[in-house]
């Protein structure tokens, strides 16, 4: 469907609806999806989280100028265990966790608007095993059979 009449060169805009530069009156809201941390790292005390958003990009751009951008754009903040501080994620990427002792834990996921508003939110529970001590190797000693 072109609006280009015999002779005319056609229109970029052409069969297109939006632009991807002009702001979008009734966005949908945004969305958060969390998954539940990869099962085989997890076994080693490992907490690897991915997530993702519907209808909001995770970038590292923040203050209130930032608010007129379309499609919208926001990034994370994470908060562990009912800790009085959060950390804030902008990657879009895994959330990886370690060093957590073995034992009940939880994930606050709050999606945040340039401005650290809070969007929307999730919560992630999991445990850490408890882990069998790590195997160490040592080396021989001159005169003495390895194990």
């Amino acid at each position: 469907m072109s609006n280009a009449t015999e002779g005319q060169t056609p229109s970029p805009s052409d069969g297109r609806r939006l632009s991807p530069l002009v702001a979008i009156a009734d966005e949908a809201p945004p969305r958060l999806i969390v998954d539940a941390p990869l099962a085989e790292p997890l076994t080693r005390g490992l907490v690897f989280i991915q997530y993702r958003t519907e209808h909001l990009r995770v970038v590292p751009v923040f203050g209130i100028g930032a608010l007129d951008v379309s499609p919208r754009i926001g990034h994370l903040h994470i908060t562990i265990d009912d800790l009085p501080w959060h950390f804030v994620d902008a990657s879009g990427e895994t959330v990886s966790l370690v060093g957590l002792p073995p034992g009940a834990h939880k994930a606050l996921f709050e999606l945040a608007d340039p401005t650290h508003r809070v969007i929307t939110s999730q919560t992630v529970h999991f445990t850490v095993p408890v882990q069998a001590p790590p195997t160490v190797f040592l080396p021989s000693a001159p005169g003495r059979a390895s194990p």
